[in-house]
């Protein structure tokens, strides 16, 4: 297990006093005139002291220093030239800010900071008064001599949610002492952050933010409910390799609000919003969710939920999976969509890589040619891009299941090298671990290896739907078919619009017939069937399914279908397409394949 990482820092809590107030007054001026104090105050302030932006929470930041000098310093001359900002306005339209300051030891996650100091300095930051600062006893004692600044002792202080009382102090300062020269507005640098009224760059990817979702319900206790489904589902999504995904404390600056959803896809750079509600009626609650193209403001998905209080959490989760499981899909489709679009003179590696996608949904075999043509391009143009590996030695394995083999040899060497190089650039791209397993069992028969990369990918991402079908695949041609079926169902759960669950739906088939409940093999025989009609896998379990069943005509007819799409299909030639492992599985086929009629 990782070793917990701390440090030793000075942090500052900010916040806006009345801010719900100004917002319901003059909710666009009022946003304005933050953006405007932030970019001309807040962050050269920062910058000239040292200061990190650990993150903003909407009216408010968290700062991280390396000095409690440095942090000192940065909140006077930050509270000292807002005083002089708002000298000539009126005080029902002035931007005030409290602050509060602690040093202490912290728990590092990524850019993020967590632990008791972080809230020791949010509880000071609401004991301080409009336009001051407050201060911890830690502070205190590392500054003293060093700043121009005065302390009234505030005495032991009980703080809300922190355990042991915090001697604190209010600070005191001379305005001209701290005296800063206003900043200019001038032509931002190359690299600077664009202007608040100029969109974000898209990035190269698909781009979505999750914003907080509305409480209808009128009850204040239902937030956290909300706020925590959210943030699930922002995290949850944030697992997808192939998403960009905004963190959750930009997506919160909106909370309260009903922002313009074009507006918001600028001001976040994002292609895609998820937003949504949450109503309680008696022990009911309802969340409904829906998937907007920020760009045209046009829908692209749109559900809802209900279910009982009496167990809130495990509707979060349900709902958490179910949104997920739709969207992510959604978005692949929108990509591929626009990849589509796009002059064939102007790709790049991601578009190639939608490109071969929106082929291997086609499912024919000049389609898998050209979706292996072009994986292998965009590996040409980002060789360090790991999925396109995965899914070039996918292609093999697609080859190999459905008899196109050529040169066996070769293409299992090629897909050892493509599985091997995916595994090894793409560590935490779950879908690149997920093909190479997969194609590493299928085509190279190193069943281990090929099932532990894809148990891999799903630790890394549990509601990767691909994975789980990948790994019920693998369960039906090792005999475990109670535990495919659960794995296939929970792929089915995750992404039920996926153009692909016809490789779940087939595999469930056969995972009932070599367990003998032929009406249910057949039932999802027929539903994948119903999505792609010239696969061979369904027609062939149809045929075993209805002829094991003694529906000898019926088997016949699915026979004559397979004769036609292969002609040379041979029951001598079955090696090619069976992949199971257990004996009386592979009987069970034979034995089905002969009674429909195909061939010797």
């Amino acid at each position: 297990m990782a070793r917990e990482q701390r440090r030793l820092a000075a942090i500052l809590a900010a916040d806006v006093v009345g801010y719900s107030r100004l917002m319901g007054r003059d909710e666009s001026g009022t946003l304005a005139r933050l953006r405007e104090h932030r970019k001309q105050r807040f962050e050269p302030t920062l910058a000239r002291h040292g200061g990190r932006l650990v993150k903003l929470t909407g009216d408010g930041a968290l700062v991280e220093f390396a000095s409690a000098v440095d942090a000192l310093g940065a909140a006077i001359e930050f509270q000292q030239s807002m005083a002089e900002a708002n000298e000539e306005l009126p005080d029902d339209t002035a931007i005030v800010f409290r602050i509060g300051l602690h040093l202490g030891d912290l728990i590092v996650d990524g850019d993020d900071l967590y632990g008791d100091s972080v809230n020791v300095a949010a509880r000071l930051e609401a004991e301080s008064p409009p336009g001051g600062i407050v201060i911890s006893g830690d502070v205190r004692n590392a500054v003293m001599g060093r700043l121009k600044a005065t302390f009234d002792d505030l005495g032991n202080l009980t703080l809300k949610n922190i355990e042991r009382p915090v001697q604190a102090f209010g600070v005191k300062w001379e305005p001209l002492d701290w005296k800063v020269a206003a900043t200019p507005t001038a032509t931002p640098s190359i690299g600077a952050p664009p202007p608040a009224d100029v969109p974000l760059p898209l990035p190269d990817k698909p781009s979505i933010a999750v914003l907080p979702f509305q409480n209808m319900s009128g009850d204040p206790e239902q937030d956290y409910f909300a706020d925590g489904m959210v943030e699930d589902i922002i995290t949850a999504l944030s697992r997808f390799k192939s998403l960009f995904v905004i963190a959750r404390n930009s997506s919160f600056s909106y909370k309260g609000k009903s922002p313009d959803i074009r507006q918001v896809g600028r001001e976040l750079g994002v292609r895609y919003v998820l937003e949504g509600s949450v109503r309680k009626a008696g022990g009911q609650v309802r969340i409904t969710g829906q998937l907007i193209d920020a760009a045209s403001g046009a829908h692209l998905w749109a559900d809802r939920f209900e279910g009982s209080l009496d167990d809130i959490f495990d509707l979060q989760d349900r709902v958490t999976t179910s949104v997920v499981g739709a969207v992510a899909p959604r978005l692949d489709q929108a990509e591929i969509d626009r990849a589509k679009r796009k002059p064939v003179e102007s790709l790049d590696a991601y578009d190639c890589f939608l490109r071969g996608m929106a082929n291997v949904h086609e499912q024919t075999r000049s389609s898998w040619e050209e979706a292996l043509r072009l994986f292998y391009h965009a590996i040409d143009l980002d060789p360090g891009f790991a999925t396109p590996y995965g899914m070039a030695a996918s292609c093999y394995s697609t080859r190999k299941m459905r008899g196109w083999v050529i040169d066996s040899d070769r293409e299992e060497s090629e897909t050892r090298r493509l599985a091997s190089r995916a595994s090894a650039i793409g560590r935490d791209d779950a879908l690149a671990l997920c093909w190479a397993g997969f194609s590493l069992f299928r085509v190279c028969g190193e069943h281990g290896t090929g099932a532990a990369l894809i148990d891999q990918a799903l630790a890394i991402n549990p509601n990767l739907a691909r994975g789980w079908q990948l790994r019920g695949v693998i369960s039906v041609i090792v005999g475990q078919h109670e535990v495919a079926l659960e794995q296939l169902g929970r792929a089915l759960r995750l992404s039920p619009l996926d153009p692909d669950n016809h490789l779940s739906e087939v595999n469930v088939a056969f995972a009932h017939l070599f367990q003998g409940r032929y009406d249910e093999a057949l039932n999802w025989a027929t539903k994948a069937l119903v999505h792609q009609s010239t696969v061979m896998g369904p027609l062939r379990c149809s045929a075993v399914a209805n002829a094991l069943a003694g529906n000898i005509d019926e088997a016949r007819k699915f026979t004559t279908r397979m004769l036609q799409l292969d002609p040379a299909m041979r029951m001598s030639r079955l090696k090619d397409y069976v992949p199971y492992r257990r004996p009386q599985d592979i009987e069970r086929v034979l034995e089905g394949l002969r009674l429909a009629g195909l061939p010797e």
